[in-house]
């Protein structure tokens, strides 16, 4: 099976693996993607109302391992060492800090 496709985000701070989880119409999703971008660090993510198939079901179970309700969106760091759920900027910069 091929891996879901991702979209990767460059920036200068990689000290944290990062990836969230999003819907391509929401708000609050499209905030957290400005926020990581402001700053500079590098992400991958992916628009799960975007998929299909295979990819849609991959990344609904991989979502449903960090966050049950599926609420958006999520951010995964450091494969699950922390998960944030929602747009909360002042516990993203704290976790990503380091």
């Amino acid at each position: 099976m091929k891996a879901m496709k991702r979209e990767r985000v460059p920036g200068k701070k990689k000290a944290h693996q990062v990836k969230i989880y999003t819907l391509s119409t929401c708000g609050w999703c499209k905030k957290t993607k400005e926020l990581l971008k402001d700053l500079d660090v590098e992400f991958e993510y992916v628009d799960i109302d975007t998929l299909s198939g295979d990819d849609l079901v991959e990344a609904n179970e991989e979502i449903k391992k960090y966050n049950p309700y599926r609420t958006y969106p999520t951010i995964v760091i450091d494969q699950g060492k922390h998960v944030i759920l929602g747009f909360k900027d002042k516990e993203i910069k704290e976790k990503l800090s380091g």
